[in-house]
């Protein structure tokens, strides 16, 4: 009785393990990629978060179906891909960019940022993606301004919050130049107030200047004059970097591939 009932246990142990063996081919436990190749060799693939403000068409913007979508966007997935690692977006406000990276609540910046000294103390840059010059955007009907040398004392003037044209109107009220510098926090609300007649001028990147332009043939024009053009790039925490490296050498083999003027193509043309 004793010898039948181990027999039968060694039957069960078996018929067991084959199981466990068909379950497991099934299932894919054997190690390596898994089905979305999001695994290679038992890793899995990095996520970083990029924090960015989409008002800032076409760099950073929303589509219709409330996607995070623009150049930059675009950009940093194709680095993404070069280097072996992922982007998920999540919107901010302007003035809050920085500290979220400082904070730890998002790895990377992509939001059309200008390197500045200041900023440069607080996160680390990437090499420049792209350098835009500075416009002012004025209704279609006003004559008076033709160029920045044309702002006088009883004008107003908007920029987007902490962004290099914030600082430069506040510096021309400051100065007498200007009446006030209206500092709001989206640009989106900068073309409004101008539209409404609230501002008689809005100061910003010439792409973006074009694309409201465009979007508002019959309203407002931007004018030929530039400021000195100011470099765009990405940034990360202070000391990171391994990331920075990343992106740096993403960006060249994207510049070197012809990636880079494809996605210009698509987004300035």
């Amino acid at each position: 009785m004793k010898t039948k009932n181990n027999a039968n246990k060694s039957k069960a142990a078996i018929l067991l393990l084959i199981m466990m063996l068909a379950f497991c081919t099934l299932a894919g436990c054997s190690g390596g990629e898994n089905e979305g190749g999001d695994q290679a060799g038992g890793q899995e693939t990095v996520t970083y978060i990029a924090a960015t403000e989409p008002s800032y068409a076409p760099f950073d913007s929303t589509d219709a179906d409330g996607n995070i979508v623009g150049f930059d966007m675009d950009l940093l997935d194709a680095i993404g891909e070069d280097q072996g690692f992922k982007v998920e977006y999540q919107a901010f406000e302007f003035d809050a960019i920085i500290p979220a990276i400082q904070a730890g609540n998002a790895d990377i910046i992509a939001a059309a940022m200008n390197v500045t000294e200041d900023r440069a103390e607080k996160v680390d840059f990437s090499d420049a993606y792209y350098n835009s010059g500075k416009v002012l955007l004025v209704k279609l009907d006003n004559d008076e301004i033709t160029s920045i040398d044309d702002l006088t004392a009883d004008m107003k003037v908007a920029a987007q919050i902490s962004t290099w044209e914030s600082e430069y109107i506040q510096e021309l009220a400051a100065a007498g130049t200007i009446s006030e510098a209206v500092i709001l926090n989206q640009t989106t609300d900068c073309v409004l107030q101008l539209q409404n007649g609230d501002v008689q001028a809005v100061i910003m990147d010439a792409p973006v200047a074009e694309y409201y332009e465009n979007n508002y043939k019959d309203e407002i024009k931007q004018l030929d004059t530039l400021l000195e053009p100011s470099p765009m790039a990405f940034a990360v925490a202070k000391g990171n970097s391994e990331l920075l490296e990343k992106i740096n050498a993403g960006l060249a083999n994207v510049k070197e591939s012809g990636v880079y003027d494809e996605l210009k193509e698509k987004w300035f043309s």
